[in-house]
């Protein structure tokens, strides 16, 4: 197989997660509003978890084979391109106002859990038992995002997506299909054209892999700049990083039975950088209430510096 078809299936890889995702995120909503889920356990918890789905289903799969350092650079390279890149475009296309008491927990939740993993990672191992705390501060964050979503949805929310039963068991079938081939094909892909170029999978995790699973976010933002909604974005960004730093890394180190071995690159540069950019994410408007377009150059800078160093230092 040549090079050009791997590099034909990764793509096919991202695709598939992007479009299935998007069916599987409608249908599992309807679904659930189907069964009279309250509207806000649906927001809160079934919409956030769907839209991390392939994350955490790459970063499995790629911990199931033994690809420990693409499951963990994944995992956090998703944060920092989430960041830097997706947050990045939408603060500097479209600064936003945001009141503190609306960001200040799940903002302050993210840096924690960043710097955490960096902590319980410190001896080049994330252990089941660190996995638990990872997992306390999850239970936490979803615990606030119910709270949170029950204030905010005192009213009848909107109508289900068209169309009946079948029609969504269908979607939510075949948009998980989508989802678990399209990682399947991204970790088997990445790691062959990883191999191929003499590249560490752990550089291919935080780079191509993390990108293309953070797809969804990038269209989510994109759409809410055209409709001028860019805090909104903001807040499903920032939710969707705390659930891939405290949900994923745990269920990795499951399957690797106790332990997830965590490479140099990850200790020395992976989670400082994930951490510095969650930090000129939350700290700004944590202060002035408001994300200003300087915040997004520097969001994007610190993002291209990055990976300018990745390539040089360790390629």
């Amino acid at each position: 197989m040549s090079t050009a078809v791997v590099v034909l299936l990764l793509l096919l890889g991202i695709v598939l997660i992007v479009k299935g995702g998007d069916a599987f995120v409608d249908a599992a909503s309807w679904i659930a509003e189907a069964f009279h889920i309250p509207k806000f356990i649906i927001g809160a918890t079934i919409v956030s978890l769907a839209t991390t789905l392939p994350e955490l289903l790459v970063s499995t799969i790629a911990a199931f084979q033994g690809k420990t350092d693409m499951a963990i650079g994944n995992a956090v390279g998703s944060v920092t391109a989430n960041l830097g890149l997706i947050m990045g475009i939408s603060v500097f296309c479209m600064p936003a106002r945001m009141k503190r008491a609306q960001f200040a927990f799940k903002g302050v939740l993210m840096v924690a859990a960043a710097a955490l993993i960096h902590l319980l990672s410190g001896g080049g191992v994330l252990s089941s038992q660190n996995g638990l705390i990872l997992l306390a501060v999850f239970a936490a964050f979803i615990v606030e995002n119910i709270r949170d979503a029950k204030r905010a949805m005192g009213g009848p929310g909107g109508g289900k997506p068209e169309g009946g039963l079948a029609l969504n068991l269908a979607k939510f079938v075949l948009g998980t299909a989508g989802i678990v081939l399209g990682a399947q094909l991204l970790v088997d892909n990445g790691s062959e054209l990883a191999r191929r170029l003499g590249i560490p999978e752990g550089i291919i995790g935080v780079t191509i892999i993390a990108v293309g699973t953070s797809l969804p976010e990038l269209v989510t933002t994109l759409t809410a700049i055209a409709k001028k909604q860019s805090s909104l974005s903001i807040g499903n960004i920032i939710g969707a990083n705390v659930i891939d730093l405290t949900l994923i890394l745990p269920v990795s180190s499951v399957i690797t039975q106790g332990s997830l071995p965590v490479a140099e690159q990850s200790i020395r540069l992976d989670f400082p950088v994930c951490i510095l950019v969650c930090l000129i994410a939350v700290v700004p408007p944590l202060l002035t209430e408001r994300f200003r377009r300087w915040q997004g150059v520097a969001l994007l800078v610190t993002y291209g510096v990055y990976l300018v160093v990745l390539c040089s230092t360790f390629l």
